[in-house]
């Protein structure tokens, strides 16, 4: 192939690969299509800002949940987003002309998990690397939970911890979710996963332990979908955005968790994408 040859194919590939997407499917006037992953709809809080939303609007939001958002979304079965910032298919998503900016709603929540006497003595604690420095110190068994963003945040729990010798506590045999807990708890030692899916696993010997440092929020986005019905997924993502429903969010608790509630995450830079909340003046 000689140099001009080259330089043309190449030049379409990167035109192609530039090309705005086809348009996403519209779907039922007055309505806006939302695609979630599991955990903001089995920890019951999607459902309360549905119903508030649809009794301050015209518009119905169906829900569709999983871990196949952004397929759902691709195949034009979605007119927003809702998924972890850290989602294995959101980025590309964005990158490649589906979604426009995403914007943090909310977050749910990770727990540090332990048997109930505690031997690590990690119950409470505010700092989730001094637990894990705990947990290293008395060579309690800690079962890697080996998913994506649970594994990322083990490692900055041992980094925090001072990066303890592993050998003999630490348990990474490629078990994840229920299986990690179920390892877990047969040995008496601590994981990590979302309190959500934890609270669905009936049959755990563990309990959550460590709630309230920071670290163990994990941020959510909502991502309105390019050809979609985009005023009903912008109307609903500007309510998520609402500080009255910021607020709202912080009184959902989670089922069978009581006390541990949703945190809100609607933070911007960016007045102008915020719903005004200017009060017209008086006399």
């Amino acid at each position: 192939m000689d140099r001009r040859s080259f330089l043309t194919g190449a030049a379409a590939l990167a035109a192609c690969r530039n090309a705005t997407p086809p348009p996403a499917r519209s779907g039922e006037p007055g309505v806006v299509r939302v695609a979630s992953v599991k955990t903001a709809v089995e920890g019951g809080l999607l459902a309360h800002l549905v119903e508030r939303f649809e009794a301050a609007h015209p518009l119905r939001v169906q829900i569709a949940t999983g871990s196949d958002v952004y397929v759902r979304a691709r195949a034009g079965e979605a007119d927003l987003v809702i998924s972890h910032f850290g989602h294995h298919d959101a980025e590309q998503f964005v990158l490649d002309g589906r979604g426009e900016w995403p914007r943090t709603v909310f977050s749910n929540q990770m727990a540090l998990l332990g048997p109930p006497d505690d031997p690590a003595q990690i119950r409470g604690l505010v700092d989730a690397g001094e637990a894990m420095r705990r947990i290293a110190s008395r060579r309690s068994p800690f079962v890697l939970n080996d998913l994506d963003g649970v594994r990322y945040l083990s490692e900055i729990l041992w980094h925090a911890a001072g990066a303890p010798d592993r050998a003999g506590w630490w348990i990474d045999d490629a078990t994840s979710r229920g299986g990690a807990i179920e390892r877990a708890g047969a040995r008496g030692g601590y994981t990590l996963w979302g309190l959500t899916p934890f609270l669905r696993t009936p049959t755990a010997k563990l309990e959550p332990l460590v709630l309230a440092d920071p670290l163990l929020q994990r941020m959510l986005v909502s991502v309105v979908v390019r050809g979609g019905n985009a005023d009903a997924a912008y109307a609903f993502q500007s309510f998520l955005l609402a500080p009255a429903t910021q607020a709202s969010i912080r009184t959902v608790e989670y089922p069978g968790a009581n006390g541990v509630h949703w945190v809100p995450a609607g933070r911007h830079n960016r007045t102008a994408i915020l719903p005004s909340s200017r009060v017209a003046p008086t006399g």
